[in-house]
């Protein structure tokens, strides 16, 4: 056989195997419509109260590296905090960690989610914890620690990546050593990952309320504050079939909607004047008996000092509403605590376990009716990030939503 012919022969072995399937495998390109750009806008923070949309180029992927597009982020009281006072020091900074997106870009070594779960390009991810600065902490299986030990993206200094938080067009999710922690939730829609953060926080306060031995399914379950944070907790304590709920709040549109997300009675404290008229209220609501457990979901330290009232003997308090220094509480320890017997605990934020937990309690309250998507009732693009912090600042709506095009 002359050299013509083998060569003939090895085009023809080439052209079967491909057809076959049998061809070398190639890295997986992007989705149609998904080719990334050269540059990113990021929406940051310069000066109190004052976005500015700047662009950045987006760098290079590492071999552990993500690069996500970034489909919509939620507006949270952090964010608030932060546009307001900055209390963290972190002016300039890409905010935004109620975020989620599609993977357009990934390193060699990216296989599995922080769970587990294969991922590939096209798949919707959320990130969490940034263990960085604990690196002791890296086990999903194993972590019991809250993320008060580590960082988030949304709140990281700014560097020369910029591309930080999901006020933007892409977020750069860096992995080996930097610690991140992300999670395939391509399973659910896109109003149900941008809630996935907040509800994480709630799955973490019940998860600690329950470790009392006091939370069961009999319990009369007393909610203080109807924001996105108390509305959330109505609905964790609804899916877990915890009927006798009482809400409590100044706002009737809030305590209707407390209504739809699970609540059974509800008191509106600008109806009674004094503690002791509210506390009598909440009797009354739940036919002349205390609470046997409360939520205190308020920033508020005089709303702390009420909630111990609204408490039976013997019965417990998860605190949840300062997740930051928000002022100190006057209590009396003999009458609110001591002589009550009070089980108390405190809840902040939440672990990697809460975070998988809270997939599934999504699917449950979506399952059972619960209205979860009406909790975002404002919904701007990212140029207008400033109108979406006012609007949250002006508390005429719930949860506030950057959604990209």
């Amino acid at each position: 056989m002359d050299m013509n012919n083998i060569n003939i022969e090895e085009i023809v072995k080439q052209v079967l195997s491909g057809m076959t399937g049998n061809a070398p495998a190639q890295a997986p390109a992007a989705p149609a419509g998904n080719a990334v750009p050269k540059t990113a806008r990021v929406a940051m923070l310069t000066s109190l109260e004052h976005y500015d949309i700047k662009e950045f180029p987006i760098p290079s992927l590492g071999d552990d590296d993500i690069l996500v597009k970034v489909e919509g982020c939620g507006v949270c009281g952090t964010d608030a905090h932060e546009f307001k006072r900055d209390p963290f020091g972190l002016i300039p900074v890409a905010l935004g960690h109620e975020g989620t997106g599609e993977i357009v870009a990934m390193g060699k070594n990216v296989k599995v989610d922080t769970a587990g779960k294969p991922v590939k390009v096209g798949d919707k991810v959320v990130t969490c914890m940034i263990f960085k600065d604990d690196p002791e902490i890296t086990m999903y299986d194993l972590n019991k620690k809250n993320v008060g030990g580590a960082d988030v993206y949304g709140l990281l200094p700014d560097d020369d990546i910029h591309l930080n938080g999901w006020f933007s067009d892409y977020i750069f999710i860096r992995g080996g050593q930097f610690g991140s922690t992300f999670f395939n939730v391509s399973d659910l829609d896109l109003d149900s990952r941008i809630l996935i953060e907040p509800c994480a926080v709630l799955i973490h306060a019940v998860e600690r309320a329950k470790s009392t031995g006091i939370l069961r399914f009999n319990s009369r379950v007393v909610v203080q504050g109807c924001g996105p944070i108390g509305l959330i907790c109505i609905a964790v304590l609804r899916t877990m079939g915890i009927e006798n709920i009482c809400a409590v709040d100044g706002e009737q549109k809030r305590l209707d909607f407390a209504k739809k997300m699970g609540a059974s009675l509800s008191v509106n404290f600008k109806d009674h004047k004094g503690i002791e008229a509210l506390a009598g209220a909440v009797k009354d609501a739940f036919g002349g008996h205390l609470a046997d457990f409360a939520f205190q979901c308020t920033g508020s330290p005089v709303a702390h000092a009420n909630i111990y009232k609204f408490i039976r003997n013997g019965g417990g308090l998860c605190e949840l509403g300062f997740f930051i220094n928000g002022g100190d509480a006057t209590i009396n320890p003999h009458f609110d605590i001591c002589s009550k017997e009070i089980t108390t605990v405190g809840s902040w934020v939440y672990t990697l376990r809460d975070y998988v937990t809270t997939f599934d309690f999504l699917k449950r309250a979506k399952g059972i009716g619960l209205p979860m998507s009406d909790l975002i009732t404002d919904r701007f693009p990212l140029e207008q990030i400033n109108e979406a912090h006012q609007t949250n600042l002006a508390m005429t709506g719930l949860k506030i939503a950057i959604i990209n095009k």
